[in-house]
């Protein structure tokens, strides 16, 4: 395994776009869930998503009930036009043959994410390039007709128990994906709501995987030698620390730099990492944290704030000292800056542009998975000069929480 002291050299782009094939955006992110009805309610009552899905026991699905919701979509292929689209699966049936392995990441991991899938333009390729550098696979392409049209499916594994769906389904005009019925009949509340309080997130900007200590490179690796996906941008933990902890990353992106996967793990401090206390209560390495672009961060977080989404706190100093740096590198923020602060958003800036971001709180009872909200103006980067305020703000949670101790006692 390489040394994170690497990251800034390793894993390079290639001069040329890979031949085994392109990779157009996040297809749908699958949650292995404990009750996917009441999941996907959830997530359209405080998100502002739709139901547009579902496949169970009325459809003709024997071990399983999945329910898809969607927002932002608008049809094509590219990446902003699909929207951000998210499907819960429940187990049916006890444990059997056929869904011991959801019982068991459920039970170990609880509520998380299975299944980051990549929309492609040649799955069969990809997956036969990966497959030669010795990705293991989870099922090899397939492709399923209906009277809907065709789609080619293929899946890997990559860190702990998450899978990369590969998916072309450029012919096929479905609701979803084969096997799913589309969902018309609409619910008064989440009606009500998306009148009152429309959310407005467009598309999934990037997905977090937390790494145990000394797996981030490895993880990393994974992606380079077997999706060929190179080095985006990379911190130390020089960069991203408090008084009481540090973490390193990595993000990993295609060729095109439409999918962005960034890497973390922990690094030594004084107190257990945010990092750590998720692979703590995840059981291992995991998804942390999905991040939904919006083209407008005041009114969707408002919005959001008005269905009852919590969200991490920053102290007033943070944003005494942005207005001191903003002022200083004579950045101008088109948003109110009494507003931002009003909202708890966190901004950062270099010299191609700004973002707004924040953080929520976590969405289940275990401490792992979260969700963060940006707006990005002109600024590509993941908001390194908010990471202070934005670990202290989680690490105030974490003391909450009893999980704030030192490296060596006990949890």
């Amino acid at each position: 395994m390489a040394s994170s002291d690497n990251a800034e050299t390793s894993f390079p782009k290639s001069d040329e776009q890979p031949a085994a094939g392109r990779f157009h955006g996040f297809h749908h992110i699958e949650l292995f869930v404990n009750n996917a009805k009441q999941t996907a309610d959830w997530y359209c009552i405080r998100f502002g998503f739709e139901h547009i899905a579902y496949k169970g026991l009325e459809t003709g699905c024997r071990q399983w009930a999945s329910h898809v919701v969607r927002q932002g979509y608008t049809g094509g292929k590219g990446q902003m036009e699909r929207g951000i689209t998210y499907m819960f699966t429940s187990a049916l049936n006890p444990t059997n043959d056929e869904n011991a392995d959801f019982q068991e990441c459920v039970n170990k991991q609880g509520d998380s994410v299975r299944d980051v899938a990549f929309k492609c333009d040649n799955v069969e390729s990809i997956y036969a390039y990966a497959i030669e550098q010795g990705a293991v696979s989870v099922m090899a392409p397939t492709t399923t007709t209906t009277d809907k049209g065709s789609v080619c499916i293929a899946k890997l594994l990559t860190y702990g128990n998450v899978v990369h769906t590969l998916i072309n389904d450029d012919n096929y005009n479905g609701a979803f994906l084969p096997s799913f019925e589309a969902v018309t009949e609409s619910d008064p509340v989440i009606t009500h709501l998306e009148k009152e309080y429309p959310v407005g997130l467009k598309f999934i900007d990037h997905i977090v995987g937390n790494q145990p200590e000394n797996q981030m490179m490895s993880a990393a690796e994974w992606y380079h030698k077997h999706l060929n996906f190179h080095r985006f941008w990379s911190v130390d933990d020089k960069t991203l620390h408090t008084q009481y902890s540090s973490l390193r990353s990595i993000v990993m992106a295609d060729w095109h730099d439409t999918i962005k996967m960034p890497i973390n793990e922990p690094a030594e401090g004084k107190r257990i990492s945010q990092i750590q206390e998720y692979c703590n209560y995840h059981g291992g390495p995991g998804v942390q944290h999905i991040a939904m672009n919006t083209p407008d961060i005041i009114t969707s977080v408002q919005a959001l704030r008005d269905r009852g989404m919590k969200f991490l706190t920053i102290p007033a100093a943070y944003y005494d000292d942005l207005k001191v740096r903003l002022a200083d590198n004579n950045v101008e923020v088109a948003e109110d800056i009494d507003r931002i602060q009003e909202l708890n958003l966190l901004c950062d800036f270099d010299e191609s542009g700004y973002l707004l971001q924040i953080f929520t709180k976590p969405v289940e009872d275990r401490p792992t998975l979260f969700f963060e909200i940006i707006q990005r103006c002109g600024n590509q980067g993941f908001g390194v000069g908010n990471f202070k305020a934005l670990f202290e703000s989680i690490e105030r949670d974490q003391e909450k929480r009893g999980n704030l101790t030192a490296e060596t006692e006990e949890n």
